[in-house]
């Protein structure tokens, strides 16, 4: 990879991302394309707003000198560095920044999972990441598409759930935060906090919704104590593994 100066890649994230963007312009239907766009955005506002907390030392001085800049000085993360910095942060743009910054629906979540597992296999055609990141970056990808729009959907369901029981009658005690699932037996959840300090159970559940939940995915929430066994009274969001 050649520099522009001593300190910025050429080229840099944004410029390999637009190449990107330019060759599926060429090859999908506008609406399909729409879908890359967005998700490639996103990917650059994930990238911008928090890679640079994985810097070594000096990437941080480096990126923290420019950053600050002002004026025609001033730099973006995407405009410092090269595209060896895009598949490290996959799995943190889809299992944190499209779930709980973006709060993305069912298929933009799915979309994310396509678009990331081809933008890994373009890189790695092209000379700007290995095999051995690619296949992570694919296999994350394909996880991504199975687990991500799944737990939308059983977000979707508990809230529904929730709202209609109107369940708080009765309770005795609460419990709020990210609760882990880390077993699930007959109609019922059991819990551990996310200090790993309490386990929560039994938490009665409608089987359908028991049949949608996955050990060791996580449930932002509310649960309240009715008698010796637990209702779920609030959900907030829902995370994959």
């Amino acid at each position: 990879m050649t520099k522009t100066s001593a300190e910025i890649a050429s080229p840099a994230i944004g410029e390999v991302l637009a190449e990107f963007l330019a060759d599926q312009e060429q090859r999908l239907a506008p609406r399909t394309f729409r879908g890359y766009r967005e998700v490639v955005e996103l990917l650059q506002h994930n990238l911008n707003d928090y890679a640079y907390q994985t810097l070594d030392k000096a990437e941080a001085a480096l990126f923290d000198r420019l950053y600050k800049a002002k004026g025609v000085e001033h730099r973006e993360y995407c405009e410092i560095f090269g595209p060896e910095k895009i598949l490290p942060e996959i799995s943190s743009f889809l299992g944190y920044f499209m779930v709980r910054k973006v709060y993305a629906g069912r298929e933009l979540l799915r979309t994310a999972a396509t678009v990331t597992k081809k933008l890994a296999t373009w890189l790695a055609v092209r000379g700007y990441a290995t095999v051995e990141e690619t296949n992570v970056a694919e296999e994350l990808a394909a996880e991504a598409a199975r687990e991500l729009p799944a737990a939308r959907d059983l977000l979707m369901h508990l809230q529904d759930f929730c709202g209609e029981r109107h369940p708080r009658g009765g309770v005795s005690e609460e419990v709020e935060g990210y609760l882990r699932i880390t077993r699930i037996e007959g109609n019922a959840l059991w819990l551990e906090d996310s200090l790993g300090s309490r386990n929560i159970g039994p938490v009665a559940l409608p089987r359908e919704l028991r049949r949608r939940c996955e050990r060791g995915w996580v449930i932002a929430g509310v649960v309240g104590r009715a008698g010796s066994r637990w209702r779920l009274l609030e959900a907030w969001n829902v995370y994959a593994g």
